[in-house]
């Protein structure tokens, strides 16, 4: 059974999805280069957002809040409480990549992160990102643990000039 897990990797990876040191990755190799921005310096960051993750029993799941407003250069203390019974993810990239992340957590639901735009939470975890946003766009955030983000679990990100 390993066998064949290690060879469908191998045969993800030469095909095109990225993945780094046994992650997934999603091919932003150089982390400064994203869109989105980088990691941040924590004495840099004059504002802290707080983010709970969670799902309802109706079946949907959420973030709250849904939709974060920053402005282009500021670093963000992004702070994570999974408050709900199952684990969640928090990833931020431009919608295509979220995408493409969301296609490749489908086919390896059980590949860990390394990337610093993402966290992973067990329920009643706590985590922090700290992010400097250095273009001002249009980007997402969601949370890809299969079905997840189809039962609602995503947001949008304003960075402003």
């Amino acid at each position: 059974m390993k066998r064949i897990i290690a060879a469908a990797i191998l045969m993800a990876a030469s095909s095109g999805a990225a993945l780094a040191g046994g992650t997934h990755a999603g091919g932003h190799g150089d982390e400064a280069a994203m869109p989105i921005g980088n990691p941040g310096e924590a004495g840099q960051a004059k504002r802290t957002v707080n983010i709970s993750m969670s799902e309802k029993d109706d079946g949907t799941m959420l973030f709250q809040p849904a939709v974060l407003k920053v402005k282009k250069g500021e670093t963000v203390r992004l702070k994570f409480v999974n408050k709900g019974q199952i684990d969640h993810e928090f990833v931020m990239d431009v919608h295509d990549g979220i995408m493409e992340h969301k296609a490749l957590m489908e086919k390896f639901p059980e590949m860990e992160h390394a990337d610093p735009n993402s966290i992973r939470l067990a329920p009643g975890a706590r985590g922090e990102i700290i992010w400097t946003f250095a273009n001002a766009g249009e980007f997402g955030f969601a949370c890809l643990v299969p079905g997840h983000y189809d039962s609602g679990m995503k947001g949008d990100i304003t960075v402003a000039n």
